[in-house]
C-alpha cells in the first residue's frame, strides 16, 4: 500500500473555517512524539527512508506504532510505501533497535486534529520549533497513484490552497535543516 500525501504550511483558523463550509467530519485530536531511528548499514537520509516509533496519546491514552517508510515514488506529491504494525510497548521496541546497532537521528513533536472530506483525511498538525501545517492524504494500491495524487491535489485546491506550495520535505528533515542537533 501506498501513502498518497500533500504537505503545505497553513493558517489553521482559515482551514477550519473551509472545513466546515466543505462538510468534513472531524475525526479526532492527538498527540504525536516521533522518534527516527538510522541503520547500521546504510544512512536513511541518503536512501530516503525513515523508520520510526511512534508514540500517540488520545483521550489520555498512548499507543506505539512502528513505522518503515520506503523512497519517495514519483515527482508530485509525498508517495511512498508504507508499512506499519502496531506496538505493545515502544520503550521495549526502542531497546531492540539500539541493541541491533540502530541509532535514535531526532525526535518530532506535533499536535494533529484530523478530518474526514470526501474519502481524504485532512490533518491540521502543529510541530514544535515548526509551525502550522496541513496533510491531505489517502492510501492506494500502484495502480491508482496517479488518480489519488490528482485527487489530493483537488483537495488541496478546495481548501483554497495552492498545490505548488507542497513540501515534500518530512517534518524531520526540516527540523534538521532548521539547525536542531541530533539526538
Amino acid at each position: 500500500m501506498y501513502e498518497v500525501e500533500m504537505k503545505l504550511r497553513a493558517e489553521h483558523e482559515r482551514l477550519h473555517e473551509r472545513l466546515e463550509r466543505r462538510g468534513a467530519n472531524r475525526i479526532d485530536a492527538v498527540t504525536q512524539r516521533d522518534t527516527y531511528y538510522d541503520a547500521p548499514t546504510r544512512d536513511f537520509a541518503e536512501t530516503d527512508e525513515a523508520l520510526r516509533i511512534r508514540r500517540e496519546t488520545r483521550d489520555g491514552e498512548t499507543r506505539a506504532t512502528l513505522t518503515y517508510k520506503g523512497p519517495l515514488v514519483g515527482e508530485t506529491s509525498k508517495t511512498r510505501e508504507e508499512r506499519e504494525t502496531d506496538l505493545s510497548d515502544g520503550d521495549v521496541m526502542g531497546s531492540i533497535l539500539d541493541s541491533l546497532g540502530f541509532s535514535a537521528v531526532e525526535t518530532v513533536e506535533k499536535r494533529r486534529e484530523r478530518f474526514s472530506l470526501e474519502g481524504y483525511t485532512v490533518t491540521l498538525d502543529t510541530v514544535t520549533d515548526l509551525g502550522t501545517f496541513v496533510e491531505i492524504e489517502t492510501e492506494a494500491i500502484e495502480s491508482d497513484l496517479d488518480a489519488a495524487r490528482k485527487g489530493v491535489g483537488r483537495t488541496v485546491e478546495s481548501l483554497g490552497l495552492d498545490p505548488a506550495d507542497e513540501i515534500r520535505t518530512s517534518y524531520l528533515e526540516l527540523l534538521i535543516e532548521d539547525g536542531h542537533d541530533r539526538e
